[in-house]
């Protein structure tokens, strides 16, 4: 007997995928002000904006949020493919990204809504998800080069922005409840943060051997320099920590992904 052919998935959980991401689309288009909602820079007191806090990043950084909308929006459609629907990897994923888009767009509502310290639990959660598709996506690997890029690019390129936009909603946290950081330096204080974030995308590109978490999170925190070296908030010490901590970040993944291409044409020569 031959081999059974891969079990096609029904429509339901990937017309679920679908509307979520237009769901979490429609909600990037509140945030950013355009069908009527308020800026996110301008919401819940204005402390999500580029002054805000020593750890925002400049408002030029979200502009990564367009690359991942299209992103979201492409795996989607592609999703729906009878190829996608076959899929045993994106069977699992689906639920995944559900949730990930769901819980954007949950986040966008709750900061409409000035609700700051909801924001944050949201958007941890929101990390914690993403951390899931990352291990998920490890696991499986890509089914091709449009799987690794459309897949595997646009939730890297998500867990790693969302990595330091979950530094950034933290510090307006703190700083709306009035922390003032144990009597530390702003300047330390931050530079233990960076230090931080840049130990996390180390050791996510380390145990992923991806490189758009990285990209994603060096960019955040290389608009983060931008942000105190012009602006509202100046600090120097933090720009320069910030950009210790994407360069650490970006050439890590360089380094993990070059021993990862050598050893895969070391294996291809046997």
């Amino acid at each position: 007997m031959g081999a059974t052919a891969p079990r096609t998935s029904g429509l339901a959980v990937p017309l679920l995928v679908l509307i979520s991401g237009i769901v979490a689309t429609a909600g990037a288009f509140l945030g950013s002000g355009v069908i009527g909602g308020t800026p996110v820079a301008e919401a819940a007191g204005g402390w999500l904006n580029e002054d805000s806090t020593p750890l925002a990043p400049a408002s030029g950084a979200f502009r990564i949020w367009s690359v991942i909308y299209l992103g979201l929006l492409a795996y989607s459609v592609w999703q729906l493919l009878p190829a996608q629907r076959r899929s045993g990897r994106q069977r699992l994923l689906r639920p995944w990204a559900v949730a990930a888009m769901l819980l954007y767009a949950a986040w966008i509502w709750v900061v409409q809504f000035g609700w700051l310290i909801l924001s944050l639990v949201v958007i941890v959660a929101l990390l914690a998800v993403l951390g899931r598709i990352l291990m998920l996506l490890v696991r499986s690997g890509p089914e091709g080069r449009a799987d690794a890029l459309i897949t595997d690019g646009t939730f890297g390129l998500y867990l790693g922005w969302v990595t330091i936009a979950t530094v950034a909603n933290t510090s307006a946290v703190l700083g709306a409840g009035g922390f003032d950081g144990f009597g530390l330096p702003v300047t330390v204080l931050s530079s233990v943060v960076l230090a931080v974030a840049a130990v996390i995308g180390v050791a996510t590109a380390w145990r992923s051997g991806r490189i758009a978490p990285a990209l994603a999170l060096a960019w955040g925190l290389a608009w983060i320099t931008v942000g105190r070296l012009d602006g509202g908030l100046e600090s120097t010490g933090t720009a320069v920590a910030a950009g210790i901590a994407a360069a650490v970040v970006l050439v890590a993944a360089v380094v993990v992904r070059a021993r990862a291409a050598r050893r895969m044409n070391a294996g291809d020569g046997r």
